[in-house]
């Protein structure tokens, strides 16, 4: 079990990767994250492709939490201080007094991270979708329905700033992903390595309980109000979610689980054996 470090002085050169997270999510921390809350924390601690450098935690949580710490590395420190210095340090009342640093790891290259994935395979890919909370609702939705991957655009948000991580409930550290490029590089890459490229809109020619998926599928989804590009969607196949004449449109992450579930049921209805 770690060592329980504990910290009385709101300038301690230890907290400093902590100091006003919500400020420093927007810009980055050096290739570290913060994950928040219990639940993000069990993940983060219990998953190879992630490292955790620390923990802190209030004073008040630590009895709480001993199966978890039990659970941890012995060299990884675990801060623990009262609420005025967790409040102070993040920059807001810190109500679960749980958080943890992780740290990134050196991402692959587009080419090598497509070439990994299995031979059926079902694919996100994210374009221009900004939200924190859409985007951890969205890989809670990968995780529920075995998505292999997630691509997104440069345009896209960090999926490991705070809020996406804790929205996910920590399928962000789960779900393989990657970040970066033009959607036209993207789907240049998956049409290359066999992939059906089905791009989800309010106004797409095929309904989804229609859709027979193949070996290899992507579903892209686009940001709310713009959708995905015009010039995507006249040269892709196009899905929408049946749904009443009296309303126009369903929100991202819920559209997207919609039609991941149909994917994945109906993986079984396509070329090859069922998911």
């Amino acid at each position: 079990m770690p060592e329980i470090i504990r910290i009385d002085d709101v300038q301690d050169p230890r907290l400093d990767p902590y100091r006003q997270i919500r400020e420093r999510d927007l810009v980055g921390r050096r290739r570290r994250f913060i994950a928040e809350g219990r639940v993000v924390l069990n993940v983060l601690l219990g998953d190879a492709r992630f490292a955790a450098e620390s923990l802190l935690l209030l004073e008040n949580r630590v009895d709480g939490l001993s199966d978890l710490l039990a659970g941890a590395p012995a060299d990884l420190p675990v801060y623990v201080a009262p609420q005025p210095i967790l409040d102070a340090v993040a920059g807001y009342h810190v109500h679960r007094g749980v958080l943890g640093l992780g740290r990134r790891t050196d991402e692959c290259d587009l080419d090598a991270f497509v070439a990994a994935l299995p031979p059926r395979a079902l694919v996100l890919v994210l374009i221009g979708i900004s939200n924190h909370d859409n985007v951890g609702a969205i890989f809670r939705n990968a995780a529920a329905f075995e998505a292999d991957a997630v691509l997104l655009d440069a345009t896209c948000c960090d999926p490991l700033y705070r809020k996406a991580i804790r929205v996910s409930v920590g399928a962000v550290l789960r779900v393989p992903h990657w970040r970066g490029g033009t959607a036209e590089a993207l789907l240049a890459h998956l049409a290359a390595a066999g992939f059906d490229c089905l791009a989800l809109s309010p106004g797409g020619t095929t309904d989804v309980t229609e859709i027979r998926p193949r070996q290899r599928t992507a579903l892209l989804l686009g940001s709310e109000g713009t959708g995905l590009p015009p010039d995507l969607l006249a040269r892709l196949t196009t899905v929408r979610i049946g749904m009443s004449a009296n309303f126009d449109s369903l929100n991202v992450a819920t559209a997207g689980a919609i039609a991941l579930h149909r994917l994945w049921r109906g993986a079984g209805d396509g070329d090859g054996d069922g998911r």
